[in-house]
């Protein structure tokens, strides 16, 4: 496939602008010297890849990042810092940038391991076009696999419970 008939379809164009948009972000969140700051690129990041689900036809994966991970997970890392009174300002934190390199290094070998194996597994094979509903999911999730989604669930408000303790300061007698 060219590149002339790769950029005509406009879903390519979406996938190109929303990949950036997850990149710039993403570096944000790991160079960002503010904590909030950071946390908000992290939702823009989470953001993106819902919405890449979304263009996959994947809905209940999509709305499960948006929920589960930007809904929970960054407003309890928020809450977190908060009650900790973690500094977050500029000059607060002294950030160590003497490992960054090697770090950049390996996501980067990462990245292009990832890469070549997902190409050489699948080649030019076309995704089929069945798309599993929610519905479906929902289904099994609260018939076949109750169980184990409500142990999941006790032990994250063990968790909840359990760093609501240790941020807690005791008063003084």
């Amino acid at each position: 496939m060219e590149f002339a008939d790769w950029i005509a379809d406009a879903r390519n164009i979406v996938f190109l602008v929303i990949g950036l948009a997850i990149v710039g972000s993403a570096v944000r969140v790991v160079t960002s010297p503010n904590l909030v700051h950071a946390a908000l690129m992290l939702v823009v990041t989470l953001g993106g890849s819902a919405a890449l689900f979304l263009m996959l036809g994947a809905e209940f994966v999509a709305w499960t990042v948006v929920l589960v991970y930007i809904g929970a997970v960054i407003v309890l890392f928020l809450f977190g810092i908060m009650i900790t009174r973690a500094p977050t300002g500029r000059d607060s934190v002294q950030l160590d940038h003497q490992r960054r390199w090697p770090a950049a290094l390996v996501a980067l070998a990462t990245f292009v391991t990832i890469a070549w194996a997902t190409t050489v597994s699948f080649e030019d094979a076309l995704i089929s076009e069945g798309v599993v509903r929610a519905e479906d999911l929902g289904s099994v999730l609260f018939t076949r696999y109750v169980i184990p989604f409500e142990a999941v669930s006790f032990v994250l408000l063990a968790a909840l419970i359990g760093g609501i303790v240790l941020a807690r300061k005791d008063p003084e007698q």
